[in-house]
């Protein structure tokens, strides 16, 4: 129970604090604020540079890849001794790709991950562009060496510490800033995801564990989501549409419901396992990171056994989703779900040792593995649903994206199962709603400058009072 007294001072408390944020507006008053035409204007400009960065991104990395997993190979293979088969090509690249990631490291030092982007929008609600040219190179040089990491991540951080930068040559007060780091963001997932409204959704998602708050950057961050998936697209003529070609759903049953929510809890289960094996080996890992290159080595090293086994595990997923669509069902339940967990410890290494990247699309990758191989077992349980749910409730657990995540992956399946999508990921959820990999990821704390197009309250210490004493 909170007595009288706590919620009295917590009264005062609002008070004084509604007079701090008074204050507060009148010192930041020399801020500009953008008219809503501007803020369209800016959002089409960080959206229309966005989609040229990411088309850059990608050529370079398409270029990096087909150099090192094609022209090398070709090259070094037939001189390998007789007693070295060159399967063990993948393991060598993978190594020196990590001693490359180490010097990289070394020399600019840590841009930083997810967890880092997340902790500048809530403070100071912006992206260090300094940061950015480590973070590209790193990013292409673990990307190409195999890790199980994508470019969404380094994309979010040059596209969000752009929107940053153009906000702060503006002189824009810090909650416009904010909103055009979110643009830059939703760029760069506009252009990755190819489903522009849920990589927007996705991009104000992240920073929370509860849903999406900071509710003021929607409609600038889907018109730059947009500009940037038009530009992206247009330049690299990858086509519009589902991505992958799952195997048509029969038309949707009442009964198919109730599979999304037992999906979704096994979704669940299957990410809290993942987020156990990610924290067990960055403890095992974390005597070493003092040591840049050593860590990336051996980080690159664990890639290359694990991918020597298992090669599917190679690589951030995108491309070896559609090989378990297409052929994972001749392999049997029981690999599917050896690839899944070995999937999670190359997951893990890649993270921890220095491989710089997103997880979404290698989480993907898992429930895909972990769906098929249910669809397996269970007779009368569609392959898709099973796949598409399972990589809906793995992702959700672990990024706490359950909206973006559904929008999403209905567009990349091309099917109409949104409503069993949605589902699965709500339920996967709630039931992980005290577990966390993003350990910045929290509400929105305080807003004390009202912005003239978003009216904002400052939070109430009552109910601050009240969450304390009854939680």
């Amino acid at each position: 129970m909170v007595s009288q007294t706590e919620l009295d001072s917590a009264q005062d408390t609002k008070e004084v604090d509604s007079e701090t944020g008074a204050l507060a507006n009148n010192a930041d008053s020399t801020d500009r604020q953008l008219t809503y035409i501007q803020l369209v204007a800016c959002a089409a400009l960080i959206g229309t540079i966005g989609g040229l960065v990411a088309t850059l991104y990608y050529i370079v990395l398409e270029g990096m890849m087909h150099g090192v997993w094609t022209t090398v190979p070709n090259w070094v293979t037939p001189h390998f001794p007789s007693w070295l088969s060159t399967s063990n090509y993948v393991w060598i690249a993978t190594t020196i790709g990590g001693f490359c990631v180490g010097l990289v490291l070394y020399f600019m030092g840590l841009p930083g991950e997810m967890a880092k982007v997340v902790d500048s929008i809530h403070d100071p609600g912006r992206i260090d562009i300094t940061k950015t040219p480590a973070m590209v190179i790193a990013s292409l040089v673990a990307i190409t060496s195999g890790g199980s990491a994508g470019p969404e991540a380094p994309l979010v951080q040059v596209n969000g510490s752009f929107g940053s930068w153009l906000g702060e040559k503006l002189n824009l007060d810090m909650a416009s800033v904010r909103v055009l780091t979110f643009c830059g963001m939703s760029a760069a997932l506009g252009a990755f995801f190819g489903a522009p409204i849920g990589a927007a959704l996705f991009a104000l998602e992240i920073p929370h564990r509860r849903g999406l708050e900071y509710y003021e950057a929607v409609a600038p961050a889907v018109i730059a989501a947009i500009l940037s998936f038009a530009v992206f697209r247009i330049n690299t003529g990858i086509t519009i549409g589902g991505f992958y070609h799952f195997e048509v759903v029969p038309e949707l049953q009442p009964f198919n419901l109730f599979e999304g929510l037992l999906l979704g809890i096994v979704g669940a289960g299957v990410a809290v396992l993942f987020i156990f094996v990610f924290k067990k080996i960055g403890a095992l890992l974390e005597p070493l990171e003092d040591n840049r290159i050593l860590l990336a080595t051996l980080g690159g090293l664990a890639i290359g056994l694990i991918a020597f086994v298992y090669p599917q595990t190679l690589f951030f997923s995108e491309e070896q989703i559609h090989t378990v669509i297409e052929t994972g069902a001749a392999l049997g339940a029981v690999s599917l779900l050896l690839i899944a967990f070995a999937k999670i410890f190359a997951i893990s290494f890649t993270l921890h040792s220095g491989f710089l990247g997103g997880f979404i699309f290698p989480l993907f990758f898992i429930g895909a593995n972990v769906g098929l191989a249910l669809a397996l077992f269970i007779p009368g349980l569609h392959p898709t649903i099973a796949m598409v749910c399972l990589m809906a409730a793995v992702n959700v657990a672990v990024t706490k994206t359950p909206v973006s995540t559904s929008i999403i992956l209905s567009v990349l399946s091309g099917t109409a199962m949104l409503p069993v999508i949605v589902i699965a990921s709500f339920v996967s959820f709630v039931l992980t709603g005290n577990v966390a990999m993003i350990g910045t990821q929290r509400a929105r704390q305080a807003f004390p400058v009202a912005h003239p197009l978003f009216p904002q309250m400052l939070p109430d210490p009552a109910e601050k009072v009240i969450q304390q004493v009854t939680s």
